[in-house]
């Protein structure tokens, strides 16, 4: 039986109440084709198309990283010409530098950097957290023990002091980049993502980690569900104020960390407000990401589009594809390009290893992108070796490539019927 049903055959939730504002029309997701189990019966996983005023998304999608308004060392025209369909920069580095009045003047974010398709803006929540913390870039989520038992509610990094301080109306940071201290609240999110002007913006959460007690999760939930609602009315009033510009839509973001209860409580509240999408975000464990994305979707309202915050490694991608999300982001394949990685079939290897320095062929065999069609390996592990930032380029345009590529594949295997198949193939032969 073909693992895939036209989705209006069965619907899994009733569609969202009407929009809440008119222009809300100017932005929209309608479901395609339903990925069903191995039995044959519907599940969570689809695809869909998400019309933006920068144009469509077809999903399941990945979007590229262009945090500070660029995708690290990739010129805007390459990441086009290697399938991505939209970019997601962050509010918050693009608020400290150059700041989001520039941005606003220049024409909004795709005139910035010169990509004329969709863009995302994540509100900024994740970064005030993670660096006030002193986590960097990737922040501390294993907890001190099972999830289930109390943690550190300010739990900061070793030998760090913490630079966020959160209280009910919103947040006090220091800059990572000179220590001048910074407000922000949800007004404040929605202030400078309008002015960044991204087609899709994320409304401003508290992001805890597993190290955080039930207590404090529950504490975190309400204020995140406060704050969402002051984030739709300034949403609405500053879209109001901009009627010349184009219409943004606004997710809400779902936290929740690994309790049941608590993510469905949250999907249920953020549900019933007029979001024109959805952000799965938060403190989780990697083998209980597919559970988690799938309570979200089983609450969240169907006719609205899902986006899972953070990921890339292909086996989470497959298990939030089946789950239920239709769009993810990740830092991860420019990232590890830095360190000369790149992915392949047969898995993530990395050039800086000596039996590459006579290697004469592509990254990968069969591989469509401009760097495999151009570069040898033993060329780019030269360019590594010798400090030379043309090695991130490259390695950076295959792995954007490899991922889009394995997401595209995926979305046709939904729709052609072969999607478990497609899975049990790729993953087997990138993990084998």
């Amino acid at each position: 039986m073909p693992d895939s049903v036209p989705v209006a055959r069965e619907a899994a939730h009733a569609p969202s109440s009407v929009p809440a504002h008119p222009r809300q029309s100017e932005f929209s997701f309608e479901v395609g084709t339903r990925l069903t189990d191995p039995d044959g019966a519907p599940s969570l996983g689809r695809t869909g198309t998400i019309t933006t005023p920068h144009g469509t998304i077809q999903t399941p999608a990945f979007i590229a990283v262009g945090t500070k308004a660029t995708v690290k060392a990739v010129l805007p025209e390459a990441i086009r010409d290697l399938g991505a369909q939209a970019v997601l920069a962050n509010a918050y580095h693009l608020y400290l530098q150059p700041g989001a009045d520039i941005l606003d003047e220049a024409g909004g974010l795709g005139r910035f950097m010169n990509w004329a398709g969709p863009t995302f803006t994540d509100s900024g929540g994740f970064q005030v957290m993670s660096l006030g913390s002193g986590f960097k870039k990737v922040i501390d989520m294993k907890g001190p023990d099972a999830p289930s038992k109390a943690g550190a509610d300010d739990a900061v990094a070793p030998g760090k002091e913490r630079l966020a301080h959160i209280d009910d109306d919103g947040v006090w940071f220091k800059s990572h980049l000179n220590g001048d201290r910074h407000r922000f609240t949800p007004e404040i999110s929605m202030q400078v993502q309008h002015q960044i002007g991204a087609d899709i913006m994320f409304a401003f959460d508290e992001l805890t980690t597993l190290h955080n007690s039930r207590g404090y999760q529950e504490e975190a939930l309400e204020r995140t569900r406060l704050w969402a609602q002051r984030c739709v009315d300034e949403h609405f009033r500053l879209t109001d104020e901009r009627a010349g510009k184009p219409y943004q839509a606004l997710f809400g973001v779902i936290q929740g960390a690994q309790y049941e209860d608590l993510r469905r409580k949250a999907c249920g509240d953020l549900g019933a407000m007029p979001f024109d999408g959805f952000g799965i975000g938060g403190a989780l464990e990697k083998e209980n990401l597919g559970t988690i994305v799938g309570w979200c979707s089983e609450v969240l309202p169907e006719d609205k589009p899902r986006h899972l915050l953070g990921i890339s490694e292909p086996d989470d991608i497959f298990v939030a594809i089946e789950a239920g999300a239709d769009t993810f982001d990740c830092v991860s394949p420019t990232r590890v390009a830095r360190n000369s990685a790149f992915y392949t079939a047969e898995g993530r290897l990395n050039l800086s290893g000596a039996k590459y320095k006579r290697d004469w062929g592509p990254l990968q065999d069969g591989c469509d992108c401009y760097t495999c069609a151009n570069y040898s390996r033993a060329y780019i592990r030269h360019l590594y070796k010798a400090s030379e930032m043309l090695s991130h380029t490259l390695i950076s345009i295959h792995n954007e490539r490899f991922v889009v590529r394995m997401v595209d594949d995926a979305r046709h295997a939904i729709e052609n019927g072969t999607f478990h198949g497609f899975k049990a193939e790729t993953l087997g032969l990138y993990y084998g």
